[in-house]
């Protein structure tokens, strides 16, 4: 009977720390600052643009690297 009764204590222990963890982090998030849409936007087309470059970036890098593989393989 004592063994049941620990399981109980046990699933409710659990459950009410799930519970607790739900309601701080919503309060957590209630103060938060969220940024406005024009800076979500903002910030959004800089991260585009920024990725674009660097993939750009990459692929030339890759391109040379390729030629220069190429070239010393070919001899």
């Amino acid at each position: 009977m004592e063994s049941s009764k620990k399981a109980d204590d046990v699933k409710v222990s659990v459950i009410g720390r799930i519970r607790n963890f739900c309601m701080e982090t919503a309060a957590e998030l209630r103060r938060c600052s969220w940024p406005s849409r024009k800076q979500l936007v903002e910030s959004t087309l800089l991260v585009v643009v920024a990725m674009c470059i660097l993939a750009l970036f990459v692929a030339g890098v890759d391109q040379v690297a390729m030629r220069i593989i190429r070239w010393m393989t070919v001899r």
